[in-house]
């Protein structure tokens, strides 16, 4: 399966009255080789093992695979993850006929909000709220296998 999505910083906490649902993630990387990643995430009751393949060029599109675990297993690979484990709300927006995944991240990585949208083709249109940022699809930083290398906090300004 393919994966198309675009990354967007957030300038207000406006989206929260817009929410109609939020969720606890934490999610840690088994891999993080930047041709691949492999993913633990426990999201509420319910949790997956994800690989990712290499971003296309403008960091867009690539292939995904997911398959649903059990907590208790995902709560042991967990410990042997790499690095830190990514800990985030993650509020569900609806905005036309799109949903924005809104993530507010914390420990590590705390003061980050990145908007994420699911599209069914790189150059489909959407509309975009007020509080939707910079675009920082294929920026690799705000790859959540890369916020788990090095979170935000320790980021130069």
């Amino acid at each position: 399966m393919i994966e198309i999505e675009r990354k967007f910083l957030v300038t207000s906490e406006a989206y929260k009255i817009e929410a109609a649902s939020k969720i606890q993630i934490k999610q840690g990387f088994l891999n993080t080789h930047p041709e691949r990643t492999v993913r633990i995430r426990i999201m509420g009751e319910r949790s997956y093992l994800t690989v990712k393949g290499i971003s296309d060029i403008a960091g867009i599109s690539r292939f995904e695979w997911e398959t649903e675990i059990s907590v208790s297993d995902a709560r042991e690979l967990h410990a042997l993850c790499e690095a830190h484990i990514v800990d985030k709300t993650r509020y569900y927006v609806a905005v036309g006929r799109h949903v924005f995944e809104v993530d507010e991240f914390h420990g590590g990585n705390e003061g980050l909000l990145i908007a994420e949208i699911e599209l069914n083709t790189p150059d489909e249109n959407f509309s975009k709220p007020f509080w939707l940022g910079k675009e920082v699809t294929g920026d690799t930083r705000y790859y959540n296998a890369q916020l788990s290398r090095k979170p935000f906090k320790f980021w130069e300004v």
